[in-house]
Order: C-alpha cells, then sequence, then structure tokens
C-alpha cells in the first residue's frame, strides 16, 4: 500500500513538471465528465495549457511585425506607393494566421484606411508592432511625415524591444526551474524516506499529527510555487518594454 502511495505520488509529480503530452493524457484521463465530455476541471486545465502557445503565438506575431515593416521600408525606397508597398510587405511575410492581415492588403490596395484596418486585425497580445505602424501611417497621412522614415524608428525600437524580452527569458529561465523543483521536493522527501526503511506515509496518514504535517507541508509547497510564479510573472511585466503595454506610440 506504502508503495503504491509513493508511486501515485510520483506520477502527480511527473504530470505536473514532466512534458506536456504527460499533463495531456493525465487531464484527458482525469478530468473528462461522466458523458466523455470536457467538463469544468478540463477547461480550466486547457486554458491553463494555452499559456505557453498563446505566448510563442505573440512572440511569433512580434516578428511578423518587424518583418512586415523592413519590407514596407524596403518597398518604399524602392519608389512604390504607400499602398503597394504595405500590400506587397503583407504577401512577403508570414504570420501565425495568414488570414488575419489579408484584410490589409485589400484596404491598402483600395487605398482605405489603413490604420484603421491595422488596428483592428492587431493581437491583443504580440500585436505592439501592428499598433505602432498604424499610428506611423495615420501620422504620415495627416501630417505629411515621411513614412519610410517613421516605420524604420519603429522596426529598430522593435527589435531592441524583443531583444530584451528574449534575454529577460533566458535570465527568467532559472526561477522557473526552481518553481517546478519546489513542486517535486515534497515527492522526493517521500521517496528517500522509503529508501531509507522509514515509513513517511504511515504517519502521514495514520493520525491528526501526521495529518497536520502533511497539510502544512502541502500548503507550504503550493505558497512557494505560486509565490515564484508571481514573482517571475512580474519580473516579465516590469522587465518589459513599457511594462509589457501595447504601446500606440511611433517609438
Amino acid at each position: 500500500m506504502h508503495l503504491i502511495a509513493v508511486l501515485a505520488a510520483g506520477i502527480a509529480a511527473w504530470v505536473w513538471a514532466g512534458p506536456d503530452t504527460g499533463r495531456t493524457r493525465a487531464a484527458r484521463l482525469l478530468m473528462l465528465s461522466s458523458d466523455g465530455s470536457p467538463g469544468r476541471p478540463w477547461t480550466t486545465w486547457m486554458r491553463w495549457r494555452r499559456r505557453p502557445a498563446g505566448a510563442a503565438r505573440a512572440v511569433a506575431w512580434r516578428a511578423t511585425s518587424i518583418e512586415l515593416c523592413q519590407g514596407v521600408v524596403a518597398e518604399l525606397a524602392a519608389g512604390r506607393t504607400p499602398g503597394d508597398a504595405l500590400a506587397r510587405a503583407v504577401a512577403a511575410v508570414s504570420p501565425p494566421d495568414p488570414a488575419v492581415l489579408a484584410p490589409v492588403a485589400v484596404v491598402a490596395r483600395d487605398g482605405g484606411d489603413v490604420a484603421a484596418a491595422l488596428l483592428r486585425v492587431a493581437p491583443a497580445r504580440g500585436g505592439e508592432g501592428l499598433v505602432r505602424l498604424a499610428a506611423c501611417w495615420r501620422v504620415s497621412v495627416m501630417v505629411g511625415g515621411g513614412l519610410a522614415t517613421l516605420i524604420e524608428r519603429v522596426a529598430v525600437s522593435l527589435r531592441d524591444a524583443e531583444a530584451h524580452r528574449l534575454d529577460l527569458a533566458a535570465q527568467l529561465a532559472g526561477p522557473r526551474a526552481t518553481a517546478r523543483l519546489l513542486a517535486a521536493l515534497p515527492v522526493l522527501g517521500l521517496l528517500m524516506g522509503a529508501a531509507l526503511g522509514m515509513s513517511p506515509l504511515s504517519f502521514l496518514l495514520g493520525g491528526p499529527a501526521g495529518f497536520a504535517c502533511l497539510l502544512v507541508g502541502l500548503v507550504l509547497d503550493a505558497a512557494g510555487v505560486w509565490w515564484t510564479h508571481r514573482l517571475v510573472a512580474r519580473a516579465e511585466g516590469t522587465g518589459s518594454p513599457g511594462g509589457g503595454r501595447t504601446s500606440g506610440g511611433t517609438g
């Protein structure tokens, strides 16, 4: 019985800190409703699982914005009109969802409100570059400023911001690993106790004192993991240029 409990604890730690495929399998086995449809826990789990995918999508959109700005500048330097330059640049980039930028190319060719079209398609995460490009377009239309110069400055600022963001993510890799280690330490302690011939589960599950120790340990472990993740999230928010907020300026 003790061995089964230790194995169950090890599996729980693996599901939390192990490969994503393992977490997905465990969630599908344990979090489906009685009729086989996804229940509330599964919905919550999938929302948490989408966070890394959302971060990767934001990175892809930022890279697309930089490429789009560089493409527009190159087309303008080749003598294209602003609308034609943007349409050609849109056709040359590879965004996460190509259909999103298609309306922008149509509006640019037809001579419509390009700034409004860019703002409509800019994603909530990773769309800072499109918002700044829209601001450049609006300023150029209203005051007749040099569009190529404005967009080139935006491209430089976006490249610098992305380099800073990647450097910050590399520095925060250690704290993230620490959070996973904190989650696995209790299981490691149980395994070490069992390997030394002790019976930690007999004490933890055998009486009020053991239950109290187990409860306090779980609460402290969860608090440590939560606090570490909170510190990492705060560092990401304050360390990114502009505090992680989408800027409407031209840089």
